[in-house]
């Protein structure tokens, strides 16, 4: 037995972990000690295959082919709207450059069961939303985390600026909240456009790391402070800890009760064979 016990429901299932990697603080922290390190370990602890973007499995005869580092962004500094020759060279050696990681992406999307989502409301991302549709047009659950989010050290240099009576510099400050522009979501609000898509109960604040910290004997990063500034009220690691024992029900409008999520089809194999996975059993119709 593990950590969180033994695997069950999601042994042998497949996830992909969906978030942004390109306009992250950091690529090589995000690489290192980003939240998907642990969502992965925790996951494999359940007897999941994790698809990490970072970490991507090598293609049968094919190496290193969408490998991504965190040096990977700095192709965008080719790119050129000249509309030359030149510029049209530059435009696809940018394009052919970044295809084999978006084909690898989406292809571990399309062959994973379900995907983890980290959408903060305050990184921009594209990858993300095309992963996540894509997996909602199959059916597939989406696991959508969007934390709170704040910015103390803004409120940290507008009050200095205040107490320092820079009526200037608090000009500037509000001029470039306005520029990018800063936005706090104090309660971690989706786009309403998300929320239709995704289905009201695979929605989470946070991760919920604290909880299994001591567990995993995980090293202590940012994240784990902003938990704890605001602990999550629906964590996703509890949710995925109770998943293994019992899929999740929805809400069934028309029978006005809960009902079994249709989202949820996780495949029973026969693990008996020394032949590879067979399903396990004949669906047949009654």
């Amino acid at each position: 037995m593990g950590k969180l016990g033994t695997p069950n429901l999601l042994r042998d299932a497949r996830v992909y972990l969906s978030g942004p990697m390109d306009f992250v603080a950091s690529r090589e922290a995000e690489k290192k000690f980003g939240w998907r390190n642990r969502v992965s370990e925790f996951l494999q602890e359940l007897g999941v295959t994790v698809f990490d973007p970072w970490f991507k499995p090598e293609i049968q005869g094919v190496k290193e082919y969408g490998r991504e580092d965190e040096t990977t962004a700095r192709v965008r500094a080719q790119w050129s709207f000249d509309p030359s020759e030149k510029g049209a060279k530059a435009r696809a050696s940018c394009a052919d450059h970044f295809w084999p990681a978006l084909h690898m992406d989406l292809r571990m999307v399309d062959t994973s069961d379900f995907i983890v989502a980290y959408v903060p409301t305050n990184v921009y991302s594209v990858g993300t939303p095309h992963e996540i549709i894509q997996c909602r047009l199959e059916r597939k659950p989406v696991l959508f985390v969007s934390p709170p989010i704040q910015f103390p050290a803004l409120a940290r240099l507008r009050n200095h600026l205040t107490k320092k009576g820079d009526a200037e510099g608090s000009g500037m400050l509000k001029d470039l909240e306005e520029q990018v522009p800063i936005k706090e979501n104090p309660i971690g609000s989706p786009s309403l456009w998300y929320m239709p898509l995704i289905g009201g109960e695979h929605f989470f604040d946070g991760f919920g790391f604290a909880q299994y910290r001591d567990v995993f004997k995980w090293q202590r990063v940012e994240v784990d402070d902003r938990e704890d500034a605001n602990p999550p009220q629906k964590p996703l690691l509890p949710f995925l800890e109770r998943l293994n024992l019992q899929l999740p029900k929805k809400w069934d409008r028309h029978l006005q009760k809960l009902a079994p999520n249709d989202d949820w089809l996780l495949w029973k194999l026969d693990r008996e064979t020394t032949t590879g996975a067979r399903l396990e059993g004949n669906h047949q119709p009654k």
